[in-house]
């Protein structure tokens, strides 16, 4: 690097260089000089709204807010300061004086930026009391719950959801002590252009977003000796899980998630991989026969809540392409209450199905009308991550201590392709390691598309499979999808097979999964460390193609008859409507 790019500074006595437009955050970090933020968020916020990050310079009036600005030859910074302390103390107490402050029953208690602040900062009592808004919570959404009185103006989730999601289903309403995150009209995010991906539930640093728990009504089936609670797992939780219990984030935790699951009761604890399994078959399937017939072209994954609703908003008339077939964990909940219900001579009617995802969107998408087979419900209830590990709390286990165990036979059998699903990429990798095969009619020896692998928003490959070229397309986020989308509209793409994931990095990052605070999401690649797990699990997996696995074989022949029958379009498929962009 040429040394006049460099830009030489002192920060709490260390000299530190760095490169021209570096902000004095940025510089900090070099030399390990911590300064607190809290509406910053790597970029995605980076706006200064909040000034928690305030610094002295010397020779300039005033503070710098440190987020925002640039560094100049010669600056002499301090962080910490007696009046950088105070004015940050003042800051904070203003913050706290407008804020429901019931923090022992707040969902984020113990992983809140602001409580973590109060605490760093020794505030024991608000100074500044006063006049505080009230606000009525939205909880109408299956989702997500708004609770705007915990809330801190930071914007977050509005750069969020705007700027990485491209929806911009909320903003900053009104002005002073007026203002407010709302929606148009201050309506429900159940009836405007809300996803329910949960992106901003992840961005927020507070307890003012939240998703909408299910616990309660899960503890009743588990007590419920009438009832018999069947759970599923999908990949990406086992990766994440143990985030909530102190260990590296990507720890692999199956066993003990298993044994987890089984102290708190369930019946039977099945693999939501066996259901990605499942879908492969049935997607590689339709893919084969659109393929072949060039009929309605590109095929759009359907697996991911999020993207069907913005589809069904969005682009309606896009919806011909998405594939027919349902999501992992609503297939195995209907095959559960099928074909595991008649072969070991069960009630379906007496079965809870409780699917455990990382997802948010998926609690909206078990309660869609589409989503039952001849009156009963595929699945009852979908708990997220962060549910699980409170549940594992309330049954005061130590998870951590806990010995390996393994999932209940035949439906916790899996492959690796059905592992993959968690991460961007991963649904397009395992459905063409079946459709290669397929469409070969041999056993290929490289299957790893490395092509649709890694972080990318937009990943593209050209594959060629029977002498004919297969041009793919994987998205993730839904910004990423939007432009994706438009080119099809357009006439202007040339896909045979499309990927959508509604959230950044798929599933692993999906709005239900442990929440990570700005300064680790600035600092550490979460979605890679998770993406590895997965990929880990694939490639120490015995069978890794989903139609090798005995236990797709065994349900098509004693069940499903073979991929696309009438039965497997009975119980594995669905459909998608239009929908208002805005119910009000």
């Amino acid at each position: 690097m040429l040394e006049e790019n460099l830009v030489t500074l002192i920060i709490d006595n260390k000299v530190v260089k760095v490169k021209q437009g570096t902000t004095i955050l940025q510089a900090a970090k070099q030399v390990n000089v911590d300064i607190p933020t809290l509406c910053f968020l790597k970029d995605i916020n980076e706006v200064g709204d909040c000034r928690m990050c305030i610094v002295e310079v010397e020779g300039k009036k005033g503070f710098a807010t440190s987020c925002i600005q640039k560094v100049e030859e010669g600056m002499v910074i301090h962080t910490h300061s007696p009046a950088v302390m105070e004015a940050r103390r003042v800051i904070l107490d203003l913050i706290l004086s407008n804020h429901h402050r019931d923090c022992l029953t707040c969902s984020r208690n113990g992983n809140c930026e602001l409580q973590a602040l109060a605490m760093k900062f020794n505030i024991h009592q608000v100074q500044f009391e006063g006049d505080m808004t009230d606000h009525k919570i939205d909880d109408k959404s299956p989702a997500i719950v708004r609770d705007f009185n915990k809330c801190i103006l930071c914007r977050r989730c509005v750069a969020t959801c705007k700027n990485v999601q491209g929806i911009g289903a909320i903003d900053c309403m009104n002005r002073g002590f007026e203002s407010s995150i709302s929606t148009v009209g201050n309506h429900s995010l159940n009836d405007v252009n809300c996803t329910f991906c949960g992106q901003c539930i992840e961005s927020c640093p507070t307890g003012a977003l939240r998703e909408k728990e299910n616990i309660k009504d899960v503890w009743r089936k588990l007590k419920d000796p009438e009832v018999y609670t069947v759970v599923q797992t999908a990949p990406s939780v086992r990766v994440a899980l143990g985030e909530e219990f102190g260990m590296p984030i990507g720890t692999n935790v199956v066993g003990k998630m298993v044994a987890a699951l089984k102290s708190l009761g369930f019946d039977k604890v099945f693999d939501t991989n066996t259901g990605a399994d499942l879908t492969i078959m049935e997607e590689a399937n339709e893919f084969i026969e659109r393929f072949t017939n060039n009929d309605c072209l590109p095929m759009i994954t359907s697996c991911c809540p999020g993207w069907v609703r913005f589809a069904e908003k969005d682009y309606p008339d896009l919806l011909d392409h998405l594939s027919s077939c349902k999501s992992p964990h609503q297939m195995f909940g209907a095959i559960v209450k099928s074909y595991y219900a008649k072969k070991y001579n069960i009630d379906p009617k007496k079965i809870c199905t409780v699917s455990i995802m990382p997802c948010i969107a998926k609690k909206y998408e078990c309660q869609r009308e589409e989503m039952e087979v001849d009156g009963i419900r595929d699945v009852d209830y979908v708990i997220t991550t962060r549910e699980l590990s409170r549940m594992i709390k309330q049954a005061n286990i130590e998870f951590t201590k806990l010995e390996d165990d393994a999932f209940d036979a035949p439906m916790g059998e899996a492959t690796g392709a059905g592992a993959i699903f968690g991460t961007t990429g991963g649904v397009m990798e395992a459905a063409l390691r079946t459709a290669a095969d397929t469409m070969e009619g041999k056993d290929l020896p490289k299957f790893e598309y490395e092509a649709v692998r890694g972080g990318k928003g937009r990943k593209e490959t050209t594959v060629e499979i029977a002498g004919k070229q297969i041009k793919a397309v994987v998205v993730s986020g839904l910004s990423n999808a939007r432009k994706v989308l438009d080119e099809i509209r357009e006439g202007k793409a040339d896909y045979q097979f499309v990927e959508i994931m509604a959230c950044p990095g798929g599933c692993i990052m999906g709005g239900g999964q442990p929440i990570k605070s700005s300064k680790i999401r600035s600092e550490v690649d979460v979605r890679k460390l998770r993406a590895n797990a997965l990929y880990t699990i694939d490639e120490k997996s015995i069978i890794r193609k989903a139609h090798e696995s005995p236990v797709m074989k065994q349900m098509y022949e004693e069940f499903l008859q073979k991929p696309g029958s009438e039965i497997a379009h009975k119980y594995l498929h669905t459909k998608y409507t239009p929908k208002k962009l805005y119910d009000i």
